[in-house]
Parts: structure tokens; C-alpha cells; sequence
């Protein structure tokens, strides 16, 4: 039988390589070979065509977002150019009207003067011409009277005349005499402060208080405290403040710099170490030594940056260095010998009035830039002083702080009639009794609940921060540079009067400086107008340490006003909590169950896992078993496609 299936199976591929042959296809398919299947492509699922897809408009979204975030940026960067000319131009024009109000002012003063010089005219004739009738009247007594009056009815009679005595008689027909009070009138306009009775004994405020004499004349002359604390209850204030002030001290260190200097090199004509600077800034320059120097003979500035102007004026030949190269030169020793440099010290040295032409060119270069700097400082101080000066709502919030130092001083230290501004800091340091807040937030909640209208006092201060980083003296040092400038830039011309660089440049330029002049003039007396209605000092007192106290002071009141909103708010949401909580004895249940029930669950737990261990015996062949009874399922939840075999 094996002989016959394998002469079956030879007659089978006969068969077949003859259909080949042929062309003719065998038409049972149980006698060919199954074909393999092509590979099928991973169809991927729903989730991963939307996140795909996701990921695709994300991408177009965010190069969009892209675009737009740039264009945001160039239309924030123009916006931001805008604010800076328009506050420029703010500064510029408000010190301009703070200088005609000052002029204003000025001519007021002086009228006023005027009036006063004509009213003590008037009163000084119209006393004489009553001293004159007096005079007549004691004349024409003396004449009535006989006999001349002893000396006690003289003296009598002047201390009646006086206004000191009264002479009467009384029902009986005595002679009366009473004696008239005195009134005794303090130094400090007036007024005369009584010791503030408080209930509880109260922190003391470490201010520093200004003395009656240095009251005249500033702001605090024109305060009443006393009416501030007419207006307000201060028992709340009393109640929270009990404790005495805290002032942290501050620490301060410094740095030292020390600085290491080669030692000089070598000896020329010209020192070693001059010559190899002048080198290098000479190859900075980029031009050849004549060209320079026909450039600084021509005042070419242009040709010559300032900053290389700069450079090449410390490289201008002294005396001796002068010396050495003329008689050089009057050697007749040849000039190819002598290095660049000393090439170049040569002809530099010949140009006449070398340091005053290196000079005016410099600061003909400097000169617009140092205008345009020193202009919108000045227009600073200005418009600062004269805001914080003329602030009515600002006039009244130092009242009311006035009014709180000396109720909180005056049983120890006594009332003082002013403060010193740096006094403002310490708002902070005095704290409450349960240090929750500070005497500036409980002055701030008094304002916001008595006089609102002063919330905003800080609107009525311009400039005040711009102010603070200006040194007034290092702007009058500048400028008196520019006029020390201008000075020797007009004898240059009257020397060259035929060089149009030097006409043009004065012509344009000295009007400018005379402005600048007159607005330097208006900024001290602005300045130092201020600083004396606040009792300050302004030869020691610099716009650098005054403005920032106001700066100061405004920062913390806005801080403290927020600080006092936010404590409102989380105030009013525990007043709902306390509402909407349980009632006391269910807290109480519940306080006695929660503790307990953690610990129960996790020891019932902790039994059931030590009594039922984790894999029994035989667990692998029943999930074996499983799986072969029911197929797998993806996370899905999809059963996936059976494959029939054909």
C-alpha cells in the first residue's frame, strides 16, 4: 500500500506538470497549496485618531497663539514708548504750571508785603496821632489839677492807663481796686496743650517731636488734633493697643574693592605705560594721527566720537613731555626713529590750545544728552514739591496721626504740636495687643469709616517716586559744569570767530542753557519751600531721603488698606461657617465616633489579610481554566475578532 500512495502521488504531480504545460489550471482546490495570508495593518483604535487629532489642531493652535502672543509683545513695547512720552510730557507741562503758580505766588507775597508795609504805616501814624492826643489830654490834666499827685497815684494811675487795674467804688463809697488777668500766650500760636487722660496705660510712640519754636511756619502750625480726637471714639483704640513699641534695628555692611596696578613696563620719550594706552586707544579711533588731529583743529565732531574724545583727553602732553619732544625735534635727530605713538605725541602737541579745544569739543557732544537728562529731573522736584506742599487731603491725614501720637503720649512725654516725617515709619512698629495689626492699618480702618475722602490722598502726589531718585546736588554740579562749559566754548569763539561750528553752536544752545538755569533756580526754591512746611531741615534734608518718606508712607497705606479688606472677607466667611455648622451636641458625637473609626476599619483589615492569604493553591490553573473557557477582553471592553481557519 505504501507502493501505491507514493505511484498515486507520482501520477499526481504528473498531472499537474502537464496542466502546466498546457496552461490548464487544476479545478480541484483540495489538491493546491493554501496561500499565507498578507500581513493585516494595525488598525488603530478611536481614542488614538482623537488624540492624534489632538495633537494635529493643537499644533496649528499654538503656532496661531504663537503669532498672536508676538504681536501682543511689539503692540505692549509701543504702548509701553507711548506711556513713557506721554508721562514725559505730563512732567514737563505740570512743572510748568507748578512754575507759574510759583511765580503767581511770588507776586502775591510781594503784594501782600506791600500791604502789610502800608497797613504798618497806617498804624504806626494813627499810634502817634493817638499818643498825641494822650499827650494833649494829660497836658490840659495837669493844668485843671493844683497840686501834683503823689507818687503812688502816678504809678497808680499808670498801671490804670495800662489796661492792668480797674479803679471803681464800691456801694458803700471805698475806693475798689481789681487787678486784670494775663493771659499768657504760648510761643506756638496760641496754643497750649493739656495732658490726654487715656484709660489704659498706652504704648508710647518714638517719634521725634518738633519743638514750639520749630512749629512756626510749617504745616503743623495750621493742624488741630484736639478737634480730631473730639470726632473720634477712642476707647476701641485703647482696647487693641496696649503694648509698647518695637523697632528692629538694621544692620548695614560694606564692601572694599581693592584695586591691583601693573607696574610700568618700559621708558620712551614718552612713559612706557602712557604710550601702550595711547596705542590701544588709537586703534580704537581707526583713523590716522593727522586726521585726528586735523579733526580736533577743525572741531570735526563727526569724525571724533565722544567717547574716543573722552580717551584722548587724558593723553594731552604735559609740560615736561612737551619739553622732551621739542628739544628732540631741536636735535634735528630724525623723526622715523620715534615710535607711532611718539609720532603721534609730536604733532598732537603742536595744536594750539590743545586742552581747551579737547574740552569744547566734549562738551559740545555731551551737552544735549546732559539737557535732556537733567530737564525731566528737575521737572521732578518741581512738580513733587509743590504737589505735596499744596495736598489738603494729606495736610489732614498727618492731623489725624498727630492726634493719635499725643493720645498715646501725652499721660508720659506730653502733647507735642509736630513730628518729624521720618516719624512715619514707626506706624508700623506699634502694634496692637494681640499683634494682629499695626497703628497704620487701625488709622487706615478709622479713615475708611470716618473720612473716606482721604482714601485716595496719594492721587494729590505727583511724582514723588521720580522725585526720591534725584540728588539735587549732583544736578547743580552738572549744571554748573554746562555754564563752566559754555564759558570756555564762547572764549573759543571770540578766539575763532570765523569758525561757524562755534557760532552755530552757541547761537543754538544758550538760550537753552539759560532755561535750564532758570528751572534749576525754581526746583531749589520749590524744594526748599517744601521741605520747611514740613519741619524740615533742607540743607541737610536731600530730596533722595525726603520723598521716599511719603513714597514710603503711601506703599504701607495701600498695604495696609488691602490687609484690612482681606481680614474683612475672612471675617465674613467664618461668620457663615459658624452659621451653617451642626449643632454643638452632634460635633460632640462626632468628635467622640471619627477618632475611633480610622483605627477600627484598619485593624478589621489588617485581620482579613492575615486570615485569607493572598494566592491560594491551584489559583494559577483556574485562571488557566478561565481563560481558555472565555476569552480575553480588552480594557475596552471590545471582544476581539476569532479568526476562522479555512
Amino acid at each position: 500500500m505504501r507502493q501505491g500512495g507514493i505511484e498515486q502521488a507520482d501520477g499526481r504531480e504528473a498531472k499537474h506538470s502537464v496542466g502546466s504545460g498546457t496552461g490548464l489550471s487544476d479545478p480541484t482546490p483540495t489538491l493546491q497549496k493554501k496561500q499565507p495570508a498578507p500581513p493585516k495593518l494595525p488598525v488603530p483604535s478611536e481614542e488614538e485618531l482623537e488624540e492624534r487629532f489632538s495633537v494635529v489642531l493643537d499644533a496649528e493652535n499654538r503656532g496661531g497663539v504663537l503669532d498672536h502672543v508676538e504681536e501682543l509683545q511689539e503692540h505692549n513695547t509701543q504702548l509701553s514708548a507711548r506711556l513713557e512720552e506721554i508721562e514725559s510730557q505730563s512732567a514737563e507741562r505740570m512743572a510748568e504750571l507748578e512754575k507759574q503758580l510759583l511765580q503767581a505766588t511770588k507776586e502775591t507775597e510781594l503784594l501782600k508785603g506791600n500791604l502789610r508795609d502800608s497797613c504798618s504805616q497806617v498804624s504806626s501814624l494813627q499810634q502817634r496821632e493817638r499818643e498825641r492826643e494822650i499827650s494833649q489830654e494829660r497836658e490840659r490834666d495837669r493844668e485843671r489839677l493844683s497840686q501834683p499827685s503823689s507818687e503812688l497815684e502816678l504809678k497808680v494811675q499808670e498801671l490804670q492807663d495800662r489796661g492792668l487795674i480797674r479803679l471803681g467804688r464800691t456801694p458803700s463809697g471805698a475806693l475798689d481796686l481789681q487787678v486784670v488777668p494775663v493771659t499768657i500766650i504760648d510761643q506756638a500760636g496760641g496754643k497750649s496743650r493739656k495732658p490726654i487722660q487715656t484709660k489704659f496705660r498706652m504704648p508710647l510712640l518714638n517719634w521725634q517731636a518738633l519743638k514750639p519754636n520749630q512749629v512756626t511756619g510749617t504745616v503743623f502750625n495750621e493742624l488741630d488734633d484736639e478737634q480730631v480726637l473730639g470726632e473720634l471714639n477712642m476707647e476701641a483704640f485703647e482696647e487693641q493697643f496696649k503694648t509698647k513699641a518695637q523697632g528692629p534695628p538694621a544692620a548695614l555692611s560694606t564692601l572694599k574693592v581693592k584695586v591691583a596696578q601693573k607696574a610700568p613696563s618700559k621708558v620712551n620719550l614718552i612713559e612706557g605705560n602712557k604710550a601702550k594706552n595711547l596705542a590701544i586707544t588709537l586703534r580704537k579711533g581707526g583713523r590716522s594721527p593727522a586726521d585726528i588731529c586735523t579733526a580736533i583743529e577743525t572741531y570735526d565732531q563727526q569724525s571724533l566720537g565722544l567717547d574716543f574724545l573722552e580717551l584722548l583727553e587724558r593723553f594731552v602732553p604735559s609740560d615736561y613731555e612737551l619739553k622732551l619732544l621739542q628739544n628732540y625735534e631741536k636735535e634735528g635727530r630724525p623723526l622715523d626713529e620715534l615710535s607711532e605713538e611718539d609720532r603721534f605725541m609730536m604733532r598732537f602737541g603742536k595744536i594750539p590750545r590743545l586742552a581747551q579745544r579737547i574740552s569744547t569739543l566734549t562738551f559740545m557732544g555731551n551737552f544735549p544728552e546732559s539737557v535732556k537728562r537733567l530737564h525731566p529731573q528737575l521737572n521732578s522736584i518741581i512738580a513733587a514739591s509743590m504737589s505735596i506742599k499744596s495736598s489738603a487731603k494729606l495736610k489732614k491725614m498727618l492731623e489725624i496721626i498727630l492726634a493719635f501720637g499725643n493720645y498715646m503720649n501725652s499721660s508720659k512725654r506730653g502733647a507735642a504740636f509736630g513730628f518729624r516725617l521720618q516719624s512715619l515709619d514707626l506706624l508700623l512698629d506699634t502694634k496692637s495687643t494681640d499683634r494682629s495689626q499695626t497703628l497704620l492699618h487701625f488709622i487706615s480702618s478709622i479713615v475708611q469709616e470716618k473720612y473716606p475722602e482721604l482714601n485716595n490722598f496719594h492721587t494729590e502726589l505727583h511724582f514723588v517716586d521720580k522725585a526720591g531718585l534725584v540728588s539735587l546736588d549732583s544736578i547743580l554740579q552738572d549744571i554748573r559744569s554746562l555754564e563752566r562749559g559754555m564759558e570756555v566754548t564762547k572764549k573759543e569763539f571770540l578766539v575763532q570767530e570765523d569758525n561757524t561750528v562755534l557760532k552755530d553752536f552757541v547761537k543754538a544752545n544758550s538760550e537753552l542753557l539759560d532755561s535750564l538755569l532758570k528751572d534749576s533756580k525754581t526746583a531749589q526754591e520749590a524744594y526748599g519751600s517744601a521741605v520747611e512746611y514740613f519741619g524740615e531741615n533742607p540743607k541737610t534734608t536731600q530730596p533722595s531721603m525726603f520723598f521716599p518718606l511719603f513714597v514710603r508712607f503711601m506703599k504701607a497705606y495701600k498695604q495696609a488698606e488691602q490687609d484690612n479688606e482681606q481680614r474683612k472677607r475672612l471675617e465674613a466667611q467664618s461668620s457663615e461657617n459658624q452659621a451653617e455648622s451642626p449643632s454643638p451636641r452632634k460635633k460632640e458625637a462626632a468628635g467622640h465616633k471619627s477618632p475611633m473609626m480610622p483605627k477600627m476599619d484598619l485593624i478589621a483589615e489588617l485581620k482579613k489579610r492575615q486570615v485569607k492569604p493572598q494566592v491560594k493553591d491551584g489559583a494559577l490553573e483556574d485562571i488557566i481554566t478561565d481563560l481558555r473557557n472565555s476569552p480575553f477582553r480588552a480594557a475596552d471592553g471590545r471582544r476581539p475578532a476569532q479568526r476562522q481557519d479555512t
